[in-house]
C-alpha cells in the first residue's frame, strides 16, 4: 500500500467549502448516531512557550477508516504571521491497520471548523438572516466568512476585535471580494442588529454578553475548547436553546457550558442537543424566529477523518500529493 501526503496547498484545492459542508454535515449524522469511536481529544501543555499538542483519535465504522490528529497549537503565532495550528490528520485503513494519507491538519481544522458551523447555521438560524458579526480576524473568522455566506445569503459584516485596525483590514478585504462589511469599536456595537454571531477568537474570558444578545440571533462559539475558558458568559449561555457538536465533549470540556452549570444557573439538560440530531431530524432545532440559539463547537475528530478520506478519494482522480511506497505488501 502506498502512502499519500497532501500539503496545504492541495487540502486547499481539494476541500472548497461548499463541499466540505456537506461532508462535515454527514460526519456529524454518523457521529451522533453512535457509527464512530471518539475518544474525547487530550492535550499536552507546553510551557514556557505557550503553546500545546493536541491529539485527537477516532473511527468511521461505515467506511472502516480509524486515524489521528496530531496537532501543536500556539496562539502567539499569529502575531508572527504564522498559522496557529499547524499538524497532521493520518489515515489507517480497517482490514490491516496500515496508514494510507498523511494530510495538512492546519487547512483541513481551517476548513471544516467554518463548515461545522455552516452546518449549524444552516439548521439553526433564522431562513432570513443577512446580518453577520464576527469576533476575531484571524484563519478562522476568514473562513467563517466565507462558510456563512454559503448557507445564508450575507448581505453585512460587521467585525470586532481588540486591534481595530486588523478589523478594518479584515472588513476591507471582504469588501474587495464584493461583501459589505465594517469594523466595529466595540463588540456589543457588532452584536446588536447581527443576526448571525460567530466568535472565532482566543479569549479565555467572555466577549459576547448574554445581556447583549437579541431575540432571533443564532451564535456559533468557535475560539475555545478547552475547560476554563469562554467566550460567552453565563447569561448568553442560559438564556439560549444550546447546542453541542458532541454533548460527552461538551459536558467534560466546553468552558461555556462548565462554567454556566457551576454558576447554578444551568445542569445538563439545558444542552438540548446534538447538531447530528438536529441535522437528522431526530431532535428539533429552532422553533419560532424570536428564539436564541447556540452551537457550541468543540470540534470532532470524525470531521477530520471525513475531509481527509473525501480529500484522499479525490486526489486520486485529480493525482495530486506525494506518494511514497513505503509500505510492504
Amino acid at each position: 500500500m502506498d502512502l499519500k501526503i497532501l500539503n496545504s496547498t492541495c487540502v486547499r484545492d481539494l476541500l472548497p467549502m461548499g463541499e466540505c459542508i456537506d461532508v462535515v454535515e454527514k460526519a456529524m449524522i454518523s457521529a451522533s448516531q453512535k457509527r464512530a469511536i471518539m475518544p474525547l481529544r487530550s492535550k499536552m501543555e507546553l510551557a514556557p512557550n505557550d503553546g500545546l499538542l493536541a491529539f485527537m483519535p477516532g473511527a468511521m465504522l461505515d467506511d472502516n477508516i480509524f486515524g489521528a490528529k496530531l496537532i501543536g497549537v500556539f496562539d502567539k503565532n499569529f502575531a508572527h504571521g504564522l498559522e496557529s495550528h499547524n499538524g497532521v490528520v493520518v489515515l489507517f485503513e480497517g482490514e490491516h491497520g496500515r496508514p494510507f494519507l498523511v494530510a495538512d491538519a492546519g487547512q483541513i481544522t481551517a476548513i471544516r471548523t467554518a463548515a461545522a458551523s455552516a452546518v449549524a447555521t444552516r439548521h439553526l438560524a433564522r431562513a432570513d438572516a443577512k446580518v453577520l458579526a464576527i469576533f476575531g480576524y484571524g484563519t478562522q473568522a476568514r473562513k467563517h466568512a466565507e462558510a456563512m455566506c454559503c448557507v445564508r445569503t450575507i448581505e453585512k459584516v460587521k467585525i470586532w476585535g481588540r486591534s481595530l485596525q486588523k478589523a478594518e483590514a479584515f472588513a476591507d478585504d471582504l469588501r474587495q471580494s464584493g461583501i459589505a462589511a465594517e469594523a466595529c469599536e466595540t463588540a456589543q456595537t457588532a452584536a446588536s442588529g447581527a443576526d448571525i454571531i460567530c466568535t472565532t477568537t482566543a479569549s479565555p474570558i467572555p466577549i459576547l454578553l448574554g445581556d447583549w444578545l437579541e431575540p432571533g440571533q443564532h451564535v456559533n462559539a468557535v475560539g475555545t475548547s478547552f475547560p476554563g475558558a469562554r467566550e460567552l458568559d453565563t447569561w448568553a449561555v442560559a438564556r439560549s436553546r444550546f447546542f453541542v457538536d458532541l454533548r460527552e465533549g461538551a459536558i467534560k470540556q466546553a468552558g461555556e457550558f462548565q462554567l454556566a452549570r457551576d454558576d447554578g444557573v444551568i445542569d445538563e439538560s439545558h444542552i438540548l442537543g446534538e447538531i447530528g440530531e438536529v441535522a437528522d431530524q431526530t431532535i428539533a432545532g429552532r422553533n419560532d424566529d424570536h428564539e436564541i440559539t447556540v452551537y457550541k463547537s468543540l470540534g470532532l475528530i470524525v470531521q477530520d477523518l471525513a475531509c481527509a478520506h473525501h480529500i484522499h478519494r479525490k486526489s486520486q482522480t485529480k493525482n495530486l500529493g506525494t506518494v511514497i511506497s513505503a509500505w510492504s505488501p
